[in-house]
């Protein structure tokens, strides 16, 4: 498929999922998709969202990303930006993060945004007030301590 939809002139110009609790990144399976749609589509991008860290933080959690071209020659080094990654995905990340490379995201948030974020942390602060222990976010802060 060519990613055009004649009956509207529409295109697609991307793909997105989630990595809930992970972070913003591309693991080794998302650097192959997205090296395969930009072959055959371009502009084509990966946008990755985080919704544990998005409702734990208050804040969209979200990256969007292209790779370079299979001729590209990687540089020796860590990676450009730092990440949050658990340490069970640190292998995947550090092996396919040269592959890769961030875009700057910009959005903005309409009044209708506003009001379903602000309902989405009232009620994740009332889940966690009546727990004894924020057990989500002491789950992740465990899960990265390993």
């Amino acid at each position: 498929s060519s990613g055009i939809n004649a009956e509207y002139g529409e295109n697609v110009v991307g793909w997105y999922h989630s990595h809930p609790g992970y972070g913003c990144w591309l693991s080794g399976i998302d650097v192959t998709t997205q090296m395969n749609n930009q072959k055959y589509q371009d502009p084509f991008i990966a946008i990755v969202v985080d919704p544990i860290r998005t409702l734990s933080s208050g804040k969209v959690d979200l990256g969007a990303f292209r790779t370079y071209s299979e001729n590209h020659k990687i540089t020796e080094g860590g990676p450009s930006r730092y990440q949050s990654i658990p340490l069970h995905k640190i292998e995947d990340f550090g092996v396919h993060c040269k592959h890769y490379y961030p875009l700057d995201v910009s959005y903005f948030r309409s009044s209708f945004d506003e009001k379903l974020l602000n309902s989405l942390w009232k009620q994740y602060r009332i889940n966690a007030l009546s727990s004894n222990v924020d057990s989500s976010n002491q789950n992740y802060i465990s899960n990265q301590v390993k």
